[in-house]
């Protein structure tokens, strides 16, 4: 910075430079190398060599949106790191998690984060969830020669749109695209048995609680059945990264309010190992 400005400590001129309210656009111009999506692609697929996170649900319920993730990241056939956390605030009034790449994933986060801060700093207004929700599909767009190669990124995204007054949720595919999701949603390796349970386990005005407790049946069924992702370790107290986002705000479940809902569905699975029966008719 001394060298261009001849100042030291003052900012260069591409700081001081009007632009757009893009946080990204300003990177991409300033110093496109730090851009997740910028980095040379390896030259072989990675798919087993980098640690991946995996199962991610969400719920809508009567207050806003709840998402929980599991806490096991896999390489290969190995548990790569078993706390790991999958499930970030965007800003005051969404969520993301993240599924895929774990490195590239929490990159993406990170970016996502600042691009959200920094647009309601130069605007003085928070973008709208749509906005938002686009805003995430350009980025994981930008990271598609590294989803090539293996590192793909495929958050999950929810937030409470203030303007509908509702919790509403986002799904995403590795070309960038962007789905809304009605009711509940779940993606990673586990993603088909969570969906599966929640199917079975969803009903419309569910409380704060009995969303939550949907979500962990959910990624108990998923860890049921899916080696890469992670069940309650009671043993070592670690449990799902559980948040909900609602009028109020985003806010991340407390580890012993978690603690005691894993407990009850852990007690009801010594005794029905499958989990709740839903109704025939």
């Amino acid at each position: 910075m001394a060298t261009e400005t001849g100042y030291p400590g003052r900012l260069p001129s591409a700081f001081m430079t009007p632009g757009s309210s893009s946080f990204t656009e300003f990177l991409a111009s300033y110093a496109p190398e730090l851009l997740p999506g910028r980095r040379t692609p390896p030259q072989q697929a990675v798919t087993t060599e980098a640690p991946h996170g995996t199962t991610i649900v969400a719920v809508v319920f009567r207050d806003g949106v709840v998402m929980a993730g599991d806490r096991r990241a896999t390489m290969g056939n190995v548990i790569a790191q078993r706390d790991i956390e999958k499930v970030y605030p965007a800003d005051d009034y969404s969520c993301i998690g993240i599924a895929g790449s774990a490195g590239m994933a929490l990159e993406i986060v990170r970016l996502f984060q600042v691009e959200l801060e920094h647009y309601e700093k130069i605007e003085g207004n928070p973008l709208s969830l749509d906005g938002k929700a686009n805003k995430l599909a350009q980025m994981i767009r930008a990271n598609l020669g590294m989803a090539m190669q293996g590192l793909a990124v495929v958050p999950l995204f929810a937030g409470y749109d203030l303007d509908r007054n509702e919790g509403r949720i986002f799904s995403y595919d590795v070309t960038g695209g962007r789905y809304e999701e009605h009711s509940f949603h779940s993606v990673g390796s586990g993603s088909l048995f969570a969906r599966g349970a929640l199917k079975k386990l969803y009903r419309e005005g569910l409380s704060t609680e009995e969303a939550i407790l949907a979500c962990v049946h959910a990624l108990y069924d998923a860890a049921d059945d899916d080696s890469a992702t992670g069940s309650p370790d009671l043993t070592r107290k670690i449990y799902p990264v559980v948040a909900a986002v609602t009028a109020d705000g985003f806010r991340r479940i407390s580890d012993e309010e978690t603690g005691q809902i894993v407990q009850r569905v852990v007690d009801a699975r010594m005794i029905e190992p499958n989990g709740p029966k839903a109704p025939l008719s």
